[in-house]
């Protein structure tokens, strides 16, 4: 693909996506279980959550949030949507671009349908606040 084929398809991926208030700042020092654990409680409450992370070791631990989150909302047959674009965001009078990832809250069994995953509910994360022995 030429350079300007990359360039035309990275302006798609940078197409504005409706802003929600609250985004999460996600650093390459974050805690992935603590991340997914705010994650977990706006999906609860809200329905959705944005994050967002500028390098690699940011949007690393980003992703690993959004998998440990997963194992935390899969108690109460929940399940989540990822949908990742790219956003430019002003940081000292300069322009970087950051990974932005849109959660949305899904019905576990119509993700289970959709991927045809028939596994059994995940095993619940390490140090998850959230979860209570039955």
């Amino acid at each position: 693909m030429s350079r300007a084929g990359r360039s035309a398809t990275a302006q798609n991926l940078r197409a504005p996506l409706v802003t929600m208030p609250n985004v999460l700042k996600v650093a390459a020092q974050s805690k992935p279980t603590a991340v997914a654990g705010a994650i977990a409680g706006l999906l609860r409450t809200e329905g959705h959550a944005e994050i967002q992370a500028i390098g690699a070791g940011a949007v690393n631990q980003a992703i690993k949030a959004v998998a440990v989150c997963r194992s935390y909302l899969a108690p109460q047959r929940l399940d989540l949507v990822c949908i990742p674009a790219f956003t430019e965001v002003e940081i000292d009078a300069g322009q970087r671009t950051a990974v932005r990832l849109v959660i949305q809250r899904w019905d576990y069994d119509e993700v289970r349908r959709l991927t045809g995953d028939a596994a059994e509910l995940p095993q619940s994360a390490p140090h998850d606040p959230e979860m209570r022995p039955e």
